[in-house]
């Protein structure tokens, strides 16, 4: 059994690490930290929990986690992980970081995207930015993991197989991707554009330029593409609770079919559990929808082609707290651990919701 610590327990993501944990066959919950609620049961924060947990909330000490824990998952914030995490990875433990702080390999990258010079850049090439499907291999053999943010890896999934296929002649200087995210996107504390009346029913473009997730879109791809590539991001936020629909554009100078696209796909996840390819003639889900993720840890991913242009939409759908963010980061401590990715994780999504 392997001892876990999940910093910033409170939050939204935070709960849904104590909820998959709390199932999860080889995992004990010896540690959950919170600022704020230290000393409160678990379950007063997260009512869902009530009666399958009678762990307590504790203060974030972490000279004291190096004897306790084996396995730490930091949901800090970002900006606050990097000064916390560098103390853990110094003492050996293995950490699946859930903030910015270690997504990007480059440290050049953090003054133009997070307005601040790194300050441990040297740890930067020893975490591994985990995207299972892409690079398990890598994940398995990792001590020190960046799980990417949830429009980022939604909008990777659809793209990495079909930039990595250079016969698709793929333009790498023009890619669009549309991101639609529920509100809890926003984490769980308030504020006046979370409010209920101004956060209700509206379709929000909050960051329609520049948005950081750009970044780590643009890592994963060049590296599948072996050149560099620019992606052009817009955000979105949408009257739902949970969710992602990335919507990406591709544009293409070659003549391009379906099954082409189709063995893209299929080449690079044929392994892969947690991706569904969807793209139905029939039904009133034809293409991926965020509502049939819901509560999993599945990426539905699906294309159209429209020939008259050149251009390739891809679509992909998550649940934004799960594969968005602590499904991705279980599954990143199965692989840590040599345990099978699934482990507790094949739950079926959720229907109706």
């Amino acid at each position: 059994m392997v001892r876990v610590a999940v910093l910033a327990a409170s939050g939204y993501i935070g709960g849904e690490l104590l909820r998959l944990l709390l199932q999860h066959p080889q995992a004990e919950i010896s540690v959950a930290t919170s600022r704020k609620y230290a000393g409160e049961y678990v379950f007063k924060v997260h009512p869902n929990l009530r009666g399958i947990t009678d762990l307590k909330f504790s203060a974030l000490d972490a000279s004291k986690l190096t004897d306790s824990v084996d396995v730490v998952f930091a949901a800090l914030p970002h900006g606050e992980s990097v000064k916390v995490v560098p103390q853990l990875a110094d003492a050996g433990l293995k950490v699946i970081d859930l903030s910015a702080d270690f997504r990007l390999s480059d440290k050049g990258q953090y003054p133009a995207w997070y307005a601040y010079e790194h300050p441990r850049a040297d740890l930067l090439e020893k975490f591994v930015f985990s995207v299972p499907e892409i690079n398990r291999d890598q994940v398995k053999g990792a001590r020190l993991v960046s799980s990417p943010g949830c429009m980022a890896i939604t909008t990777i999934l659809a793209l990495a197989p079909l930039l990595k296929e250079k016969s698709l002649g793929i333009d790498r200087d023009h890619i669009v991707v549309d991101a639609k995210i529920g509100s809890s996107g926003a984490g769980g504390k308030p504020s006046l554009s979370t409010h209920y009346s101004e956060r209700y029913n509206v379709v929000r473009p909050y960051k329609p330029a520049g948005h950081r997730h750009s970044a780590e879109i643009e890592q994963v791809l060049a590296a599948m593409a072996g050149e560099k590539v620019k992606v052009s991001m817009s955000a979105h936020a949408v009257n739902m609770v949970r969710g992602i629909l990335s919507t990406s554009h591709l544009f293409t100078s070659n003549p391009v079919k379906p099954i082409d696209i189709w063995k893209a796909y299929r080449s690079m996840y044929s392994d892969s559990f947690f991706i569904r390819l969807v793209r139905d003639k029939q039904g009133p889900f034809r293409l991926p929808d965020p509502k049939l993720v819901i509560g999993s840890n599945f990426c539905d991913v699906g294309f159209e082609i429209e020939e008259r242009t050149g251009r390739i939409v891809t679509l992909s759908a998550t649940d934004n707290l799960i594969k968005g963010a602590a499904g991705n980061a279980v599954q990143s401590m199965n692989l840590m651990l040599g345990l099978d990715e699934k482990t507790g994780l094949a739950m079926a999504p959720l229907h109706p919701v």
